[in-house]
């Protein structure tokens, strides 16, 4: 059987959560740093307990003004803290809901930094082992891109999830387009389900960006995409 994940962006405050949960199967909640709030946490989470949407902390950089896509320097120790409050604010408010925190991954500018950055991945990783009754201490898994994240992460026994981004453009070297560069966002509903097709064989998860125009109607057509080719679209976890 070919399965593979659907993952969105949530939290945000940039689109339709509600509508969005009922299309894919995981949740990557924006935990308060980049946007979001405890409130639009809970409600979402609330959410993705009744749909059986699994729910993922989107960790970023203390960057509200730049919706986390402004690279900082950060240090390992700070970043570590920084990650690790808001996976555990998210850890919390999703087991008052009946559910839990079921993997990590960066947002934004943390995402790629993490790439390539060895301190600041460790710092992801370290901060993503919470303790408490959140977690009872738990290794979150990873989502994201080839890269330092993924490869520390697999080095230290972590469950490693790859993605695809369906509506976004790629580099000759498999890395994702700058967003100012020509190509880089993919907003033809057809080219982004074939984009789909394409990426689903060599990916755990696909993931749509929450905050692109038509979200709502991308994630619909990819899921009809997908099923209709022989897929069943279920979280990894």
């Amino acid at each position: 059987m070919r399965a593979v994940d659907l993952n969105a962006d949530l939290g945000e405050e940039v689109t339709d959560d509600a509508r969005l949960l009922a299309v894919v199967t995981s949740a990557n909640v924006a935990c308060g740093y980049h946007a979001g709030s405890p409130a639009i946490m809970r409600e979402v989470c609330a959410q993705a307990a009744r749909l059986g949407v699994t729910v993922g902390a989107q960790v970023s950089y203390a960057d509200r003004p730049g919706f986390g896509r402004t690279e900082l320097d950060v240090s390992y120790e700070v970043l570590r803290e920084q990650v690790a409050d808001q996976v555990g604010t998210l850890a919390a408010i999703a087991a008052s809901e009946g559910i839990a925190v079921r993997y990590v991954k960066p947002h934004g500018a943390l995402y790629h930094r993490t790439m390539r950055d060895d301190d600041q991945a460790r710092a992801v990783l370290d901060g993503s082992v919470v303790g408490g009754a959140a977690l009872d201490g738990a290794a979150l898994p990873v989502l994201g891109m080839p890269g330092t994240l993924l490869t520390l992460a697999r080095a230290a026994g972590r469950p490693v999830w790859l993605e695809g981004f369906p509506d976004r453009g790629y580099d000759e070297s498999g890395l994702l387009l700058p967003r100012s560069a020509p190509g880089a966002l993919v907003t033809d509903e057809a080219a982004i389900v074939a984009n789909a097709l394409e990426l689903a064989a060599s990916v755990d998860s696909l993931c749509l960006h929450g905050d692109s125009p038509g979200a709502v109607a991308h994630a619909h057509a990819v899921r009809g995409g997908l099923e209709r080719a022989g897929w069943t679209v279920h979280p990894v976890a």
